[in-house]
């Protein structure tokens, strides 16, 4: 079953291949929507200080009853903290506010603040100084292991050159008609595993007609097919969902895709404009992360 397999990172920390993701789950539904999950088998569960729902989500593992061991929860840095002292703070902040012990793996949730986004600037002494104050807390026990997510070949290679500890993963946007493959062999040659988030394209994919008429061959729906595609690249999938029935057939994804279905829908056309997705995103990050 997808939700009991794993992988194993550079540093020997075993992740679930499939996590709920929490973006847009606000934190008056959080708690319940975490352990809702929890208990239809799901072990791994992302959030971030951008998402405003720490608190809730670390709620929610404990009143599932679970053993904290056995949850592995993802939590990131807000993309604006660029500094070694404010990093370390928000660090702590993460921790207390989740009330889990420690941390399975924390990110920089990207090389640059939202509102700089891909502008030019890779704010590379920034990221040092935030990687610095992670590795600080990694050496402590107080996280499990360390990534970042948005970051691109430039990216990282100023955290391999600059800082002690290696990541162990990139998450990503990837997903059926974006997949960016460059970036991700370059990640597969340095030994950093690949998450994506947002594995149904924001939602945008639904309305592929290539997929619609996929999923129907294997009597599966457009999100299912999406999901089973990321995790038979061998990535890690986080589908963000608040329904219970998503929730539920978002892990039922156990079929297996064809190697020639796999090459079409690595080669499907580039869905390039998601609407207002994208800069809802970074509003969204913008205004919740302090």
């Amino acid at each position: 079953m997808a939700l009991n397999k794993t992988i194993k990172l550079n540093n020997g920390v075993e992740i679930p291949v499939l996590g709920l993701g929490t973006w847009l789950v606000d934190s008056n539904i959080a708690a319940e929507t975490v352990t809702t999950a929890i208990n239809l088998g799901y072990r791994h569960i992302d959030t971030a200080q951008a998402y405003g729902n720490e608190k809730t989500v670390g709620e929610g593992i404990r009143k599932s009853g679970v053993p904290r061991d056995q949850i592995f929860l993802t939590t990131k840095l807000a993309a604006e903290i660029k500094d070694y002292e404010k990093a370390k703070k928000a660090i702590q902040k993460s921790l207390d506010d989740l009330d889990l012990g420690y941390i399975d793996l924390m990110l920089i949730h990207c090389p640059e603040p939202w509102d700089k986004f891909r502008g030019g600037d890779h704010f590379e002494e920034g990221n040092v100084a935030a990687w610095k104050a992670l590795e600080e807390f990694y050496n402590a026990g107080k996280i499990k292991a360390l990534g970042v997510s948005n970051f691109e070949k430039v990216d990282i290679e100023n955290i391999l050159n600059n800082c002690t500890v290696k990541p162990t993963v990139n998450q990503i946007l990837a997903h059926v008609a974006n997949t960016p493959f460059e970036l991700i062999k370059y990640c597969e040659s340095q030994n950093i595993a690949i998450e994506a988030f947002s594995p149904i394209g924001h939602g945008e994919i639904l309305k592929h007609p290539l997929l619609v008429d996929m999923a129907k061959t294997y009597n599966v729906s457009v999100p299912q097919l999406c999901i089973r595609y990321i995790i038979q690249l061998g990535f890690i999938a986080l589908p963000k969902s608040s329904n219970p029935d998503h929730i539920k057939s978002n892990a039922d994804v156990d079929f297996v895709i064809s190697d020639k279905d796999m090459e079409t829908l690595k080669n499907a056309e580039r869905i390039t404009d998601y609407g207002k997705s994208m800069v809802f995103l970074h509003k969204f990050t913008e205004e919740s992360y302090v």
